[in-house]
């Protein structure tokens, strides 16, 4: 059976409001857990008007409140942005409040336009420069303190959560195994370098104490309706956001499937939407399991993690659980 995790960027949409994408978070992942899902993370985004998760210790403290088994973490937290002291000490106290239960994904993207970057950002250097590697470094070292060290993260000291490093690139997945960290890549960003980032990942990577053996996880968007049409229905407002994000004209909420139904592109402008959204797995459960069983042989990754993006709620739990569905091999999901 396919292990199963979700990634919630706590989407906004055009009527709703940031409080009620963070509510809704909260009433997605009791669910998730339900149906057998093994992960639960939040992203880390700010001054984006479509998504409402830019505090990621505060939202994974209260999903962890919300669940009692199911895995909760930052998918992930933008290392960049924050001194490693400081995150050690908020996962480290979350870790210690939820033995077993917490995971630390970081990443070296900013989360943002460039000019909020400046007014997050503790260190000058490009997120992809050797200082990011030295902040993780730093990172990894406060949360596996040593006797005499001058500096302690203090919760950590009795229990530190799984780190795993993100990335979209070959130099991250090696940078990964080189650590000894588990891999998460997102496909749903660069699906072309997936095999190699993943190779690359297992052909550098060294044993640590708590990863004795390599271990990746696969990001992709997917979106599971009863029916094909239904489904690509429900993936209009991805295909505006893909049109957006060409044109540079993402500031405002998500559109509604109603809204995004209305649009009308060019035969030009609907084979570049539609080349672009390729890697987006978007169909009836049969199909969605195909495309999905191809994707995980194809890179060998050891769990799927989905991000979905659905205007309404109940029908984006429904893709949930038809995903959990299919994906396994009882007709229910993975409980772990």
């Amino acid at each position: 059976m396919t292990i199963l995790s979700i990634l919630d960027t706590a989407p906004v949409w055009q009527g709703s409001s940031p409080a009620r994408a963070l509510r809704e978070s909260l009433r997605t992942a009791p669910e998730a857990e339900a149906m057998g899902y093994h992960r639960y993370w939040v992203a880390e985004h700010h001054n984006a008007p479509f998504i409402a998760s830019c505090a990621p210790p505060v939202l994974v403290a209260q999903l962890a409140a919300a669940t009692s088994r199911i895995r909760v973490g930052s998918g992930g937290v933008m290392l960049p942005n924050h001194p490693p002291l400081v995150v050690a000490e908020q996962f480290g106290t979350l870790e210690a409040l939820n033995p077993g239960r917490i995971d630390l994904g970081v990443g070296r993207s900013p989360g943002t336009d460039m000019t909020t970057a400046k007014a997050l950002r503790r260190v000058s250097s490009p997120p992809g420069s050797e200082a990011y590697r030295e902040q993780v470094r730093e990172l990894v070292g406060l949360l596996t303190p040593r006797p005499g060290d001058p500096v302690v993260a203090v919760p950590a000291a009795d229990g530190a959560p799984d780190v795993w490093l993100l990335g979209s690139s070959v130099d991250n997945g090696r940078f990964a195994g080189e650590l000894g960290l588990p891999f998460a890549f997102a496909h749903h960003i660069r699906p072309q370098n997936a095999e190699p980032a993943l190779r690359a990942y297992r052909d550098a990577f060294r044993p640590s104490a708590a990863f004795p053996e390599p271990r990746t996880l696969l990001a992709s968007s997917v979106i599971v309706a009863d029916s094909a049409e239904r489904a690509e229905w429900l993936a209009g407002p991805s295909k505006v956001i893909v049109e957006q994000s060409l044109k540079g004209i993402r500031n405002a909420p998500n559109v509604t499937p109603e809204d995004a139904a209305k649009r009308h592109w060019t035969a030009e402008e609907d084979a570049i939407l539609r080349d672009r959204m390729a890697h987006h797995v978007i169909g009836d459960p049969e199909t969605v399991r195909e495309r999905l069983g191809e994707l995980l042989e194809g890179t060998g990754a050891d769990e799927l993690m989905v991000l979905t993006l659905v205007h309404d709620l109940d029908e984006r739990l429904r893709s949930y659980e038809l995903l959990a569905k299919t994906m396994s091999g009882d007709g229910s999901g993975r409980s772990q």
